[in-house]
């Protein structure tokens, strides 16, 4: 399977990006970003699907994925000033933007790499200043207990301080009897509130999250 723009061309099956027959080096991961553009062009891909698709339950930083996008754009002469390829979607992610020719992914990489980017169309995140989570469907309780995936270890947070529930793709936090209460923006809640993508999460004091929807649209900027 392959893609093919100007004089590159994306063989899906040999794994390598060519120009006029020559092999460009390019990351794995550089392949697979270049991949996904392709596929879903001319439609932009958030920064979340994208990081989610291309590092599977792992956090990276913030900037990963604008390192790579660098790499990639230098592969191909591309430049996020003036793109010829990779058109960057300020306050979201990334399109590719040129004329291609290449038809649906059928490697077994390109079927993964697509439902592990449909398996998070409705997927929800929190954001901590130590890097994102995403919430699994159903209870996802937060607190200071060592058992909890979401632990926040931090003075004035309860041993189980809050629940969100997820639901098709809705988000539901519950204070749970906190002793200094859990707050969105200002208002400390009262009972079940339904969270907005940005929404910003307060347990207690000292520990504020920012609550995401995959496909909302983020306030991560960055240079190109």
């Amino acid at each position: 399977m392959r893609y093919a723009f100007s004089d590159f061309v994306l063989d899906l099956d040999t794994r390598q990006l060519l120009r006029a027959g020559r092999v460009v080096p390019l990351s794995p991961k550089g392949l697979d970003l270049l991949e996904l553009l392709l596929r879903e062009r001319p439609r932009a891909v958030s920064r979340t699907r994208l990081r989610v698709s291309l590092w599977p339950r792992t956090h990276v930083g913030a900037t990963s994925l604008h390192t790579l996008v660098s790499q990639v754009r230098a592969a191909i002469d591309d430049q996020s000033q003036e793109p010829r390829w990779i058109r960057t979607v300020q306050r979201f992610g990334y399109a590719f933007c040129g004329e291609a020719a290449g038809g649906e992914v059928e490697t077994v990489a390109g079927l993964a790499a697509a439902a592990r980017a449909d398996s998070v169309r409705d997927a929800c995140w929190l954001s901590t200043t130590e890097g994102e989570c995403r919430l699994h469907e159903g209870d996802n309780v937060l607190g200071r207990d060592a058992a909890l995936a979401l632990r926040f270890d931090r003075p004035g947070v309860s041993r189980r301080h809050a629940s969100i529930r997820v639901e098709r793709g809705r988000a539901i936090l519950t204070d749970l009897g906190s002793k200094n209460g859990t707050f969105v923006g200002e208002t400390r809640i009262a009972g079940p509130t339904l969270l907005h993508d940005g929404d910003e999460l307060r347990l207690g004091l000292r520990v504020t999250a920012v609550f995401r929807r995959a496909e909302g649209e983020e306030t991560e900027t960055e240079g190109g």
